[in-house]
């Protein structure tokens, strides 16, 4: 069982892959998406120092989803909800978004702040290791979203790419890992997380069944489409 690790250690930027002027002003252009729930849910994890995806990678889950008219998703780590509050609105109200987290406070919270934007009924919260709670739900899904401790990276992934249908989608968070990936020399807040998403990116190019490509935005998000049948 994989250990379960503080959301707020503290993660200091090796290589900032977007220069922070370019993400202002792509978050200027977003501004629409405002919510009180949001607002809210970005302000305690800047107090809190906990990793949310935050509004730009948000939109682009959101954006994602909707292309791939997703209509079932399985997040492996969730927090308390911030990146199922994008993919509960992609999905419509007929959809569905299985959101997993090792801490039962979380699940709380993210059923407070999810009731009050009115998608609590497209969300199944459950408490637990999310490779447990995988393997015990049944069925393809349209996307599987993974952004839990990076150590288990390669794991899930192994796990998830077959069970996303046809033109579904894998999506990882954090691929960049402040910028470590790209150097030769750096200091991990835990043991073997860089080597980890290492080679969860390398076994994701050289997986001839799905076409990646990695959005250097905040941390890095890869996002890679299963190929048809027969499709080169």
């Amino acid at each position: 069982m994989a250990t379960m690790q503080s959301p707020t250690i503290v993660n200091p930027t090796v290589l900032i892959p977007v220069n922070p002027a370019i993400e202002d002003y792509m978050r200027s252009l977003v501004g629409q998406t405002d919510h009180s729930v949001l607002t809210e849910m970005e302000a305690v994890a800047k107090e809190n120092n906990f990793p949310i995806v935050g509004r730009l990678v948000g939109v682009f889950l959101e954006t994602l989803a909707k292309t791939a008219n997703a209509k079932r998703i399985f997040e492996f780590g969730s927090g308390y909800g911030y990146s199922a509050y994008w993919f509960a609105k992609a999905v419509g109200a007929d959809g569905q978004v299985i959101c997993t987290d090792g801490d039962p406070l979380n699940k709380e919270k993210a059923e407070q702040y999810l009731g009050s934007a009115g998608l609590s009924d497209r969300v199944d919260f459950r408490a637990g290791l999310a490779q447990e709670i995988f393997t015990q739900t049944e069925g393809l899904f349209d996307i599987c979203y993974n952004d839990v401790d990076k150590g288990d990276y390669p794991e899930v992934w192994q796990m998830a790419k077959d069970r996303i249908r046809p033109g579904g989608l894998y999506i990882a968070d954090n691929v960049l890992w402040h910028g470590r990936v790209a150097v030769e020399k750096y200091v991990d807040i835990v043991p073997g997380w860089t080597e980890a998403i290492l080679e969860h990116n390398r076994l994701i190019f050289n997986d001839p069944e799905f076409d990646a490509f990695i959005n250097p935005t905040r941390d890095g998000v890869v996002v890679a489409r299963k190929k048809s049948p027969g499709q080169s």
